[in-house]
């Protein structure tokens, strides 16, 4: 053995370990986003359904998909976002339910700056 390779490998484990760590946390963090994305997207959708019921309004549609988003991500998060109904909507001649929720984007290891993030949700609307 030669002794200019001494240590050597603790040198190789900590820089291997380092890059190791930096790919993981950079997969968890994508994964998170894409989760968030998903229960957003579905919320504000569940919302639009909710407002489009003959017996609902519009609002009642935006304060349902806060509390799909409060059960699902948190009150936390659910605090931070605006969920607003869009009006004015129609396809194909028929009246839509929008929903729109916009807020910051969780991050969790990643040192970026406040990520914003918005969806909708469109819905049918009943007739009344």
């Amino acid at each position: 053995m030669n002794r200019d390779d001494d240590g050597a490998a603790v040198v190789d484990f900590v820089l291997v370990s380092v890059l190791l760590v930096g790919l993981f946390l950079l997969v968890f963090q994508v994964g998170v986003v894409l989760h968030v994305r998903n229960v957003l997207v579905a919320s504000a959708a569940e919302g639009a359904r909710f407002g489009a019921n003959a017996d609902r309004t519009p609002d009642d549609g935006a304060e349902r998909a806060k509390e799909v988003i409060a059960d699902a991500l948190g009150r936390r998060l659910a605090d931070a976002m605006t969920c607003v109904p869009v009006a004015g909507e129609e396809i194909d001649g028929q009246p839509v339910i929008d929903v729109q929720c916009t807020g910051p984007m969780p991050i969790v290891f990643l040192p970026t700056g406040a990520l914003s993030l918005t969806v909708h949700g469109h819905a049918i609307e009943e007739s009344r």
